[in-house]
């Protein structure tokens, strides 16, 4: 079959989708909320996708979600057929279905995402990958069409794995730069320029590159990434500390505080709202 199936047209889902639609791609899409993209052949749920499509494509938020598709998929899918599951999954889950899949003769790959929504709609995310090589050759001609870096990662579930521990390092760098924020604005520092000195030393990072500037210090907070799904990925690094046995103190400060955050702002608040949190547990004394 040469339709290829995507599930799940959200922030990041949608423009991924419209980059194949636009390099040449026969979709087949399903979503739960009823988004449909103009040149592409809309399925009734997922057992139809997988019936149309030989390859299918998950863009859904996390493990409880991609459970809800999978078992429709397993009945329906021919043998042959490849799932890439390219939202931000629990690796023990991903492996889970993996097996499942090549009971019945198909394939899976983990192939989770890095980058905004901005590289979304450009097509030049980084996609890490998880899976077998043959699987990988097969599937790369399409995650070029969605991203410009494309990193094997090992076997299946690896990729799911590594996208958890960047995002942990990830939000440590932004918990740390909307401290530092408040910190200098106490202290009467200019944001601007601190800015340009992180970014010139030590402490640069990608919080300190494109989110002190552009999203914190205007108080925009649309740097296109949620609360919850950020709590979402420490959570499967904690479980992947937890499994392994390693130091993670650092790891838990961030689950505590994005935790903290998600209750007061919303799971769907924009991840660099952690700074309004922060500022408004200083203003009531919460340290």
């Amino acid at each position: 079959m040469s339709a290829v199936g995507f599930i799940g047209l959200g922030m990041m889902g949608r423009p991924m989708a419209e980059n194949l639609l636009a390099k040449g791609t026969e979709l087949v899409t399903c979503d739960a909320a009823g988004v449909a993209l103009e040149g592409a052949a809309v399925a009734r749920d997922a057992a139809d996708v997988a019936r149309r499509a030989g390859t299918v494509i998950l863009m859904l938020p996390d493990s409880p979600a991609v459970a809800s598709v999978m078992p429709a998929l397993l009945d329906a899918m021919a043998p042959g057929g490849l799932v890439i599951d390219m939202g931000s999954s629990q690796p023990a889950e991903t492996r889970r279905w993996a097996a499942e899949l090549g009971a019945r003769g198909c394939a899976m790959l983990d192939a989770p995402v890095s980058g905004s929504v901005v590289k979304a709609r450009a097509g030049t995310l980084a996609i890490m990958v998880g899976g077998a090589a043959a699987d990988l050759v097969r599937a790369e001609p399409l995650l070029r069409r969605m991203g410009e870096a494309i990193i094997p990662t090992g076997p299946v579930g690896s990729a799911h794995a590594m996208k958890a521990l960047n995002n942990y390092v990830y939000a440590a760098g932004l918990l740390a730069v909307a401290e530092a924020a408040l910190m200098a604005e106490a202290e009467g520092l200019d944001l601007g320029i601190l800015t340009a000195v992180m970014n010139a030393s030590s402490g640069r990072n990608i919080a300190t590159e494109t989110k002190l500037a552009q999203e914190i210090i205007p108080g925009r907070y649309a740097g296109g990434f949620q609360l919850g799904l950020m709590r979402k990925d420490l959570e499967t690094a904690g479980g992947i500390a937890a499994r392994t046995g390693t130091p993670h103190a650092l790891l838990e400060l961030c689950r505590a505080e994005w935790e903290r955050a998600t209750a007061a702002l919303g799971p769907r608040a924009d991840n660099t709202e952690i700074h309004r949190h922060l500022a408004g547990r200083g203003r009531s004394g919460g340290g």
